[in-house]
């Protein structure tokens, strides 16, 4: 059945309701995860207006949730930079006065930071904990001030923030006695929805990013439940097992613009078909000429796995021997101009992605 994304935030309540304390689900990029998570909360929200009403509690204490949204509390401060000094701004928000201002949190915030990044790169939070700069370690006791890091490390640095405030969060909801409580500002906390946590993490530090999640879940006795979106395999199947789950979903988004989750059960979680998806998707809108720019991801995206797969060093090799091919296929899978450009490519692009793909099908050998 098609579904809108709030039918399905309803879905995922009820199966909350019924007892499920984790839920996974595999997305590609662009799927819809991230509005996912934002029709989640205004699914919350609608639900839960007349409690809000009735008691003050309000929905942000019943759900917390990770996601692109989130990054946009932390902005660049041009001025500072403009006076020779790289500073990373926290917009004015409860959360981040709560764990670093009331709970002093900003040292284990540093510790997951740099166990996900590397251990000389340092946070330091000003004194109302409005803004934040970075140091390097540069050895021989020499250290570089006001550095600006990567958009890696600034997404790590986020999350590091997240997850001490859930960790704390769930410390504190473990504690079975409210007055006993520091806070009882997250007495009524429903959910905690995360969505693609992982950015530029190498294999190592991703697979250690789903152990931490999976044994803060695991850690958790209180009725809290969560939802955890990803477009990474590797996460998903750690997370998967970490978790001991008995099944995981992936969400789709249809040519209709209606989407569909559909549950995996059992073994088909322990291996992602997820190139044969890729394949399906590509066939389905070359099908309808139903093609979008984000397809020449997809389609580069499959080029990738297959060349790794048959251990070619580079995934261009596969590509017919021509330039303008392999520039059109970069472009569009890579430009930072895809915000002023229009969905739909022209016609003879939309040719490229049926040429290609019929390319790698019939020299590649897929069955």
């Amino acid at each position: 059945m098609n579904n809108t994304l709030i039918n399905i935030a309803k879905q995922l309540d009820k199966i909350a309701k019924n007892g499920k304390k984790a839920q996974l689900i595999y997305a590609f990029n662009g799927t819809g995860k991230t509005r996912l998570s934002q029709a989640f909360k205004e699914f919350i929200v609608s639900q839960d207006k007349a409690d809000e009403e009735d008691s003050g509690v309000l929905t942000r204490h019943k759900i917390l949730y990770y996601n692109a949204f989130t990054e946009d509390l932390f902005v660049w401060d041009n001025d500072q930079y403009q006076q020779g000094e790289h500073q990373l701004s926290i917009q004015p928000n409860s959360f981040t006065d709560w764990i670093l201002k009331e709970q002093g949190q900003e040292q284990n915030v540093a510790r997951y930071f740099q166990a996900y990044t590397q251990q000389n790169l340092t946070p330091h939070f000003n004194e109302d904990f409005s803004a934040i700069t970075f140091s390097l370690a540069a050895g021989n006791d020499q250290r570089i001030d006001n550095i600006k890091i990567s958009k890696g490390e600034e997404n790590n640095l986020i999350w590091s923030i997240f997850f001490t405030l859930i960790s704390l969060v769930i410390a504190e909801r473990n504690i079975a006695e409210k007055s006993e409580r520091s806070t009882n500002e997250f007495d009524q906390l429903r959910y905690v929805f995360i969505d693609d946590p992982v950015s530029s993490l190498d294999e190592n530090h991703l697979i250690q990013l789903a152990v931490d999640i999976a044994q803060l879940i695991k850690s958790s006795e209180s009725d809290i439940k969560f939802i955890i979106t990803t477009h990474n395999p590797l996460f998903y199947n750690v997370l998967y097992n970490e978790l001991g789950l008995k099944n995981g979903y992936i969400l789709r988004r249809l040519a209709d613009g209606y989407f569909e989750l559909e549950e995996k059960k059992g073994d088909s979680n322990h291996s992602f078909s997820y190139h044969l998806y890729l394949k399906q998707l590509l066939q389905e809108a070359i099908k309808e000429n139903k093609i979008e720019r984000y397809h020449f991801t997809l389609l580069r995206n499959l080029y990738e796995k297959t060349a790794c797969f048959l251990d070619y060093p580079k995934w261009s090799e596969l590509l017919p021997d021509d330039i303008y091919l392999t520039r059109i296929i970069n472009f569009t899978s890579h430009s930072t101009l895809s915000n002023e450009m229009v969905p739909e490519p022209s016609e003879p692009e939309k040719q490229i992605v049926a040429f290609l793909l019929n390319h790698l099908l019939e020299n590649y050998n897929f069955n």
